[in-house]
């Protein structure tokens, strides 16, 4: 069945269907052989030859969708040229060909999202997808309510305001502990933030991502989405990037 090739790259789990689109336009992908560089160009999956990059490309059997609950000291990216663990090397037992849904930084824990689902992945890292993230975070001290109330209805980062968010303590100590839930995800904004008002942060982990906690996921494990709540996220908000599809692949619990 013919298709658009930047739909066989992106159901592959190589990219978000947009960035296919910009790596057909920079002569990327050969087709049985020729560089294309027309996004209309249509091929079959399962006869014709695709090489992204000079590798073939290859199905993968179905979507995978995978939360894990990160701990420090591992980079959310699918190789380190410092040669740090990676998130990926975390997914024993899981064949696919995943990649991380956004980032968490080398010094923080928490939840992230693993998939082969470009599409799904490219909304959910939209600034218009609207879905929270909700960061516990350990302060060097004690902020100003004052300072907190600035954080919550939006400060200035590189120029732009930060949409408003919602804070709440968590533990009352010397280095307290503050609950902060997000809506977007700029370059280490929860930590620039805090550092905005003259608190650094200390320790930082994400328990949630929309409606998915770390409830019961010890760091360094993993779990696969069921069918239930791919679906919840691929609707969120009614913003639908498509339909749940048919091969839905679950792998092996941790």
């Amino acid at each position: 069945m013919l298709q658009r090739l930047q739909k066989i790259i992106a159901d592959a789990g190589i990219t978000s269907r947009r960035k296919a689109e910009e790596m057909i336009l920079r002569g990327r992908v050969m087709l049985n052989g020729e560089t294309v560089t027309a996004l209309g160009t249509k091929a079959d999956p399962e006869r014709d030859h695709i090489r992204v990059d000079g590798r073939l490309l290859r199905g993968g059997g179905g979507r995978v969708y995978i939360l894990l609950n990160k701990p420090v000291g591992y980079v959310s990216t699918v190789s380190d040229p410092q040669r740090r663990p990676t998130v990926v090397s975390l997914l024993r037992g899981v064949r696919e060909r995943v990649y991380p849904v956004g980032r968490l930084d080398y010094h923080s824990s928490g939840l992230i999202l693993l998939t082969n689902d470009g599409e799904l992945a490219n909304f959910l890292m939209s600034s218009s997808s609207g879905v929270p993230r909700t960061y516990q975070v350990k302060l060097e001290g004690l902020p100003d309510s004052s300072d907190l109330k600035k954080l919550e209805e939006g400060i200035v980062l590189d120029g732009r305001r930060t949409a408003p968010c919602q804070i709440r303590p968590l533990a009352a100590r010397e280095k307290p502990w503050y609950e902060i839930t997000l809506v977007e995800g700029r370059y280490h904004q929860v930590r620039r933030m805090f550092e905005h008002i003259g608190q650094p942060v200390v320790k930082l982990k994400r328990v949630r991502i929309a409606f998915l906690t770390d409830h019961g996921l010890a760091p360094g494990r993993f779990r696969p989405l069921t069918p239930a709540e791919v679906e919840r996220l691929t609707n969120w908000k009614g913003g639908q990037v498509g339909k749940v599809p048919r091969s839905l692949r679950l792998p092996s619990r941790s």
